[in-house]
């Protein structure tokens, strides 16, 4: 199955002050999801960002606040997304049956997330070189085990080619740039 923009949502997954600095990779991460947002913008795609108890592991980054809405952001005390009710009530109310995850920790929220959103019979794709954790062992885990559970795991640049399904568009011309 192929990803749609007409049917997709993109959550963002706990990319916060005090977690950021400890991740592997944190800065192409960041760097990465920056860019997702930036697509979903561009094609209408609902953008969700989740905040893991930020009275103590702070904020989502200043760069990250910056390109989202205050109301695309939902603090949260379960792992999972999909747990959560604010986050699991706003992406209901998007009537989008596809959900596009990136983000960290890959071996806990993004995994307990994804497969809590396909328990909820939600088409579920984790961007692989868009999730990160503090060690790399776990990031290859989470994948191993979400491939295992039928989950997809993708590129960035799957995504972006999907979502925009052909070029000539005007979309294609603005987002080609994007992807190196």
């Amino acid at each position: 199955m192929l990803m749609n923009r007409d049917r997709a949502a993109l959550c963002v997954i706990d990319i916060q002050d005090r977690l950021l600095p400890v991740i592997q990779d944190g800065q192409l991460i960041l760097d990465r999801t920056l860019t997702l947002i930036n697509v979903a913008r561009r094609l209408a795609i609902p953008v969700l960002c989740s905040e893991q108890y930020p009275k103590g592991l702070g904020p989502s980054v200043a760069s990250l606040r910056k390109a989202l809405d205050e109301s695309e952001i939902f603090p949260k005390t379960h792992f999972s997304c999909a747990d959560e009710p604010m986050i699991a009530e706003a992406l209901s109310r998007s009537q989008r049956k596809q959900i596009v995850l990136c983000g960290v920790e890959a071996h806990v929220c993004v995994l307990q997330s994804a497969m809590g959103f396909q328990a909820a019979g939600y088409d579920v794709f984790v961007v692989g070189d868009v999730i990160s954790s503090r060690a790399s062992a776990s990031v290859d885990a989470a994948k191993a085990r979400l491939v295992q559970a039928g989950i997809s795991v993708v590129t960035l640049e799957m995504v972006v080619f999907e979502w925009l399904g052909q070029s000539g568009t005007p979309e294609f011309k603005d987002l080609r740039g994007l992807i190196t």
